[in-house]
């Protein structure tokens, strides 16, 4: 009984996170986007704010506190309560994957500024191929015939773009810009690939039990230092001196201008809040998908409200990517089939420290 509790509460605590990153994954890139065609073009700035946004992990935190101090009065356990749980191991680990984000924060909103949302979205989704091979390596991520196929898919679907740029390319962009864009923000899928599995493998590595309280702390500590990476880069770069500046010559308005830069980072936090919170309640590869899963969503929108072309080229790769998600979820649908039948069969599959979501 208490196991099939477990079970529910994860399902419950996975619907949440996904729902964070669908919403952090399709609005992230249309907000960064709108800062930069509207007259902004800093690009540290926007980088900085895709992490900066960590104070919101007070809140939950703060939350989580008092639900276990109410826990510890219900049943008179006399243990101090600690206000911090994570350990040296783990905060070293959630250390390197900040600075590590942060430079991948950093390509990405060059690449942005420098391509149309639909463009980089779809670029974006070939960090699902390698997300599965750096989680095959790093994690040991089990693969079928299902997911195999979606990460062939989805890389090709992403792929297909490089074959036809010029009819792409925004009035007044040098063709040298725009490429510099288009392999930056692959970089940016690369390095993304690499930080996912690398998020997992710190909580099968960090030598304490993973609760969802500790996930939030990782992802503090992560945002913490990312932030300090873009923080550097935007005092080299001047950046803070022509904040007030930019703001009132910004194509919306000086006041448009900070509540976009405000809703950058509370967006972007719900984001990377959606995808640690996916990683530990799945696997670094089910997040990769869901982020890949969110292209035809950002696709339409880029269209809608910033009115972007719709080539054949896009057409042919939002058929691939739609393809590749049917053909993991389906391989995901056998699978709970046979766990069903067999409940033992997903065991080997959650990383060994890893616990029931609490507090």
């Amino acid at each position: 009984m208490a196991e099939k509790q477990d079970r529910t509460m994860k399902r419950i605590l996975l619907i949440i996170n996904c729902i964070l990153l669908a919403t952090g994954v399709t609005s992230g890139p249309l907000i960064i986007r709108l800062y930069f065609i509207h007259g902004g073009n800093r690009v540290w700035l926007s980088s900085f704010l895709q992490v900066a946004g960590f104070p919101i992990i007070l809140i939950p935190l703060f939350i989580s506190y008092m639900i276990r101090r109410r826990r510890i009065n219900t049943n008179d356990v006399t243990s101090k309560l600690k206000i911090v749980t994570m350990k040296l191991p783990l905060f070293l680990f959630s250390t390197i994957i900040g600075v590590i984000t942060g430079l991948d924060s950093y390509l990405y909103s060059y690449g942005v500024s420098r391509l149309p949302v639909s463009t980089a979205a779809l670029i974006v989704a070939s960090q699902l191929a390698f997300t599965a091979i750096f989680a095959f390596f790093m994690v040991k991520q089990k693969f079928t015939a299902y997911s195999v196929n979606a990460v062939v898919l989805l890389t090709l679907g992403a792929g297909i773009l490089a074959l036809h740029t010029n009819g792409d390319r925004p009035v007044g962009e040098s063709s040298k810009t725009y490429v510099m864009g288009f392999v930056l923000t692959l970089l940016a899928a690369v390095l993304y690939g690499f930080i996912l599995p690398l998020v997992e493998l710190s909580y099968n590595k960090g030598k304490q039990t993973i609760t969802y309280t500790l996930v939030l702390e990782i992802q503090l500590v992560m945002c913490f230092f990312a932030s300090l990476f873009s923080l550097v880069g935007m005092i080299v770069n001047h950046d803070f001196q022509l904040i007030s500046t930019e703001a009132r010559h910004y194509g919306l308005g000086e006041a448009t201008y900070y509540i976009v830069l405000v809703g950058t980072a509370i967006v972007w936090q719900i984001n990377f809040l959606g995808a640690v919170g996916v990683i530990f309640c799945s696997s670094s590869l089910f997040c990769g998908v869901m982020v890949a899963l969110m292209v035809p969503v950002t696709e339409v929108l880029a269209v809608i409200f910033y009115k972007e072309n719709f080539n054949a080229e896009k057409g042919v790769s939002l058929v691939l990517s739609i393809w590749g998600f049917v053909s993991y979820f389906y391989g995901e649908f056998k699978q709970a089939k046979k766990m069903e039948k067999n409940p033992t069969l997903g065991d080997d599959d959650l990383p060994q420290n890893q616990s029931i979501p609490n507090p």
